[in-house]
């Protein structure tokens, strides 16, 4: 059972794990750096601790002391009761959802374990918007994807935003960071996968043309919102897909594409 402490003070060391929730470049260098990252709201919460994740300690506003009632009696890690104003003044920011926990990270797979298990990848370059790499997890995690690949710049998916905008999805999808980039994509190639570039370029085939879903291994290839893939990404590819458009639109956000293309990938459309 976990002790239930009250804190007035928001310069008690015990809350360090979330001071400065707000500063993105100060957290996305620490977080990984200490081995932890934030879950923010019950259910998200709930989730971190259903993949396994091992909690550091809570920080809790009074009124979720009891919706919280049974994480608290399960874990022995410590709970901290504070006021919604401490709160937001350790954090900087007002704590909506009034519950945030430190949870410990675990070692990442390599590419090479997640590629020797899986026949429906994501492979995401620079993509460093933790919007976008949650909502990518998201529909990953519901259309069926079975794992995520990053190149090296992309943005961190235990970051706060990113698991509060996946909804925890980061949690069920497991991802790996492929290393050296690009060259690591001629390891996915070797591992028996399709390398299918996702991008609005004219010359690209329509995705349904391509029929991914009835490919025995396919790696799906995302950019950057606006960049998109690299040259040195599009050249590595052995095919470029594009949604078809209508009305004159030439993309969508990188996180609408994806989960149109991840059905695609993972399900297709009967007939195609």
């Amino acid at each position: 059972m976990a002790d239930l402490i009250t804190v007035d003070d928001p310069e008690d060391p015990r809350l360090r794990d979330y001071t400065g929730l707000t500063d993105v470049e100060l957290r996305r260098k620490r977080e990984p750096a200490e081995g932890l990252f934030i879950a923010e709201g019950e259910k998200v919460i709930r989730r971190a601790r259903h993949a396994g994740y091992e909690m550091r300690s809570m920080l809790l506003s009074a009124k979720w002391v009891d919706v919280m009632r049974d994480v608290i009696d399960e874990v022995p890690a410590p709970v901290y009761a504070v006021s919604p104003d401490l709160a937001e003044r350790v954090t900087g920011y007002h704590v909506h959802r009034g519950a945030l926990a430190s949870m410990q990270r675990r070692p990442l797979p390599t590419a090479g374990e997640l590629l020797r298990s899986t026949r429906r990848v994501v492979i995401m370059e620079s993509v460093n918007d933790h919007t976008n790499i949650g909502a990518i997890f998201r529909s990953a995690a519901a259309l069926g994807m079975d794992a995520v690949l990053l190149s090296p710049d992309c943005a961190d998916p235990l970051y706060r935003r990113s698991v509060k905008v996946s909804m925890g999805a980061v949690f069920s999808v497991p991802y790996a960071r492929l290393e050296p980039w690009p060259k690591g994509l001629e390891a996915v190639r070797e591992s028996g996968f399709k390398l299918l570039a996702l991008t609005p370029d004219e010359k690209a085939s329509a995705i349904d043309e391509a029929a991914p879903h009835r490919l025995e291994r396919v790696a799906l290839m995302l950019g950057a919102e606006g960049e998109g893939l690299s040259t040195k990404a599009l050249m590595a590819a052995d095919e470029w897909v594009r949604i078809p458009m209508a009305h004159g639109v030439d993309s969508l956000n990188v996180g609408a594409a994806a989960a149109v293309a991840f059905y695609a990938v993972a399900t297709g459309r009967p007939g195609a």
